[in-house]
């Protein structure tokens, strides 16, 4: 007998609690180009070996970061070698298994690896706390500015033009429902960003990325003293973390919060997830920080041990007293990160960090020697901008052809901008080999002939 478990009446009188007349009218906020006003075109039913047959071919068509020649695309995640104890020991049936940590007595090995996680992340930045992690990169930007906005009491956040577009896009949309009020500086690489002019008394934050998306590396110790002299905070957003392995610590030029995605140690790029977000702040802001912190107390015995010590969020307290609506943290993908920089130590992170840095500047050289191909960054990591003849665009889909992920066309992600069209970021890490930097640098010549 199929089960339906809601009778017409039942949806009727569930509406009229909620006050609206048609469920259609639940659906008020998604923009009306994104609703479908029919079924989408596909079969009603298929079996389970049609349907495997058929999404096996789709994914087919798919060029992935392994099969590929040359792999150089980064733009906010990256391909680096994961050591192969990281899932084997994810796996593990104590951490798979594992349930959110509400018991601390039952759930001491969860509770101390993210103890252990927030301590990384906290050496990481050169901040005084992190809370247990955050969805992604992008949600966290979003939840800084928030915070920033509670400790400040002000609503106004400035976002630099070398933030990424589509953690912008995270805070453009919190702000249709947070009615906050948004300063966006124009994206340019190459041109200096003038955000202290743009601080005032009614200033809650100022947004900046570390490397930017185009891959400059800035110094923001100045900024930082412009914005506490106005009695606003700085947000560092880091989307490459491996980097903080080679640059200056965001707090050690004076962050306020500093946010990053960890994709880049222990999570594959796995078509875009789960990845984790990181989170880290000030002492004297730990009550204005979202998410869950883990703390090492002792029992009535005297016993060491680890509890949630703060979870200010809406699944614990009344909700309009809660920092946040993130009901939890990406505990799988936190424990691999964990893992991952363990076994690193500082010093392997070090190294790694210069083999990407080393492996960019070789590629930067190479793709300089290629008549019409500008190198456009001052600085970089393992990530810089190139501008070429033509449309980058066009010059990706060709070296796709070929087998060679290139790049990602910057138009493709700031698609309103015609003068970023012959723009493409580059991003190299410690998978790249001289014979595919050599190989790439061959196929653009070749494509530009």
């Amino acid at each position: 007998m199929r089960y339906l478990p809601l009778s017409p009446d039942d949806r009727r009188e569930m509406l009229a609690k909620v006050g609206v007349d048609h469920v259609d009218a639940l659906f008020a906020d998604v923009p009306k180009d994104k609703l479908l006003d029919k079924l989408p075109d596909l079969p009603l039913a298929k079996s389970e070996i049609e349907v495997e047959r058929q999404l096996s071919q789709m994914a087919a068509r798919n060029l992935s970061a392994g099969q590929a020649q040359g792999f150089f695309v980064g733009a906010g995640a990256y391909r680096h070698h994961v050591p192969a104890s990281v899932d084997h020991l994810i796996q593990r049936s104590e951490f798979l298994t594992a349930y959110t940590p509400y018991q601390p007595e039952i759930s001491q090995g969860t509770l101390q690896v993210l103890f252990e996680f927030q301590t990384q992340i906290c050496m990481l930045t050169d901040m005084e706390v992190a809370n247990a992690s955050m969805y992604d990169g992008s949600t966290a930007t979003a939840e800084a500015v928030l915070m920033a906005r509670r400790v400040t009491r002000r609503k106004k956040a400035i976002l630099s033009g070398g933030l990424h577009p589509q953690y912008r896009a995270v805070v453009e949309n919190m702000e249709r429902f947070s009615g906050g009020d948004l300063v966006e500086m124009a994206p340019a690489i190459g041109e200096p960003e003038d955000l202290i002019s743009q601080i005032d008394e009614e200033t809650a934050c100022v947004v900046v990325q570390y490397p930017d998306f185009f891959g400059q590396i800035s110094d923001y110790g100045k900024l930082a003293e412009a914005a506490h002299a106005k009695k606003a905070l700085l947000i560092m957003v880091v989307t490459e973390i491996v980097s903080l392995g080679a640059i200056r610590s965001p707090g050690s030029q004076g962050a306020d919060i500093v946010v990053a995605e960890g994709q880049s140690l222990g999570c594959g790029l796995d078509f875009g997830g789960p990845y984790v977000g990181l989170f880290a702040t000030r002492q004297k802001y730990i009550r204005q920080m979202p998410g869950r912190l883990c703390g090492k107390t002792v029992d009535a015995d005297g016993q060491p041990g680890f509890v949630l010590t703060l979870s200010t969020r809406e699944q614990h307290i009344r909700r309009e007293k809660a920092t946040s609506n993130i009901c939890t943290n990406s505990g799988l993908m936190a424990l691999a990160f964990s893992i991952h920089l363990t076994l690193l130590g500082e010093k392997g992170l070090r190294q790694l960090a210069m083999i990407n840095h080393a492996n960019a500047v070789q590629l930067a050289d190479e793709l300089n020697k290629i008549k019409g191909v500008e190198v456009l960054n001052e600085s970089f990591f393992n990530e810089f901008t190139i501008r070429v003849p033509g449309s980058a665009h066009d010059l990706v889909e060709a070296l796709a052809a070929k087998g060679i992920l290139a790049g990602v066309p910057v138009s493709r992600l700031i698609p309103d901008d015609a003068n970023l069209d012959n723009l493409m970021l580059v991003a190299v890490t410690e998978m790249n080999s001289g014979d595919q930097i050599t190989a790439l640098k061959a196929a653009i010549e070749g494509e530009l002939r």
